[in-house]
């Protein structure tokens, strides 16, 4: 018979999280600020429904990019 495999838990830091953002270029929030801006100069006023589709899907991206430069681990 085979033994089960323990796993030990390697700690990096004092507060652990149950998941790591992973790294996201600068591009990435470049193109999110662009984007909403682009949405509400150009899109908004012609069509409301797609305009708000389209602003709240920039905020989405300029969140998630702004989580993942806070979040990541600085390199040594």
């Amino acid at each position: 018979m085979s033994k089960k495999r323990v796993q030990k838990k390697v700690s990096t830091s004092k507060q652990e999280l149950p998941w790591r953002p992973g790294p996201i270029k600068g591009s990435f929030m470049a193109l999110s600020i662009i984007g909403f801006l682009i949405s509400i100069y150009m899109v908004y006023p012609r069509s409301v429904n797609y305009g708000t589709a389209f602003i709240l899907v920039f905020i989405a991206m300029f969140i998630a990019s702004i989580i993942s430069m806070t979040q990541n681990p600085t390199k040594e």
